[in-house]
């Protein structure tokens, strides 16, 4: 919930950033505004609905690993606070964005796609 709320508070300042008194650096977080709804919000939600709809393991063990499933959570949202800090931050500082910490961004959203897929797969079987 917190990445929608971020996320939309983000686009208004994207869209008017003259209106609501901010500098014109706003505007350039387009990109970052539908990365924070597209994978902070609908990925996670997404996520969380597959980790309650997909079939149990077992009535003892219901998910494959509780571990793994707060490793994907960590993942997920430490690559989205470093896409904030790659992007954001330099463009509201008015320095260069940082190509490495982008791709340490993308490389551990990546990373809890690949966890959530090991995670979930044996929880996918034909009906």
């Amino acid at each position: 919930m917190l990445w929608l709320v971020v996320g939309l508070a983000l686009g208004v300042a994207v869209a008017s950033p003259g209106t609501i008194g901010l500098g014109a650096s706003w505007s350039r977080l387009g990109p970052l505004y539908w990365h924070f709804l597209a994978v902070g919000w609908a990925t996670q939600l997404i996520f969380g609905v597959a980790y309650w709809m997909f079939p149990p393991l077992s009535r003892e063990r219901p998910h494959r690993s509780e571990r793994l499933a707060w490793t994907v959570f960590a993942l997920l949202n430490g690559g989205l606070a470093a896409r904030f800090a790659a992007e954001a931050m330099p463009a509201l500082l008015g320095t260069a964005p940082s190509a490495a910490l982008f791709a340490l961004a993308a490389f551990g959203q990546w990373l809890a796609g690949l966890a959530f897929v090991a995670n979930t797969w044996s929880r996918v079987r034909a009906r």
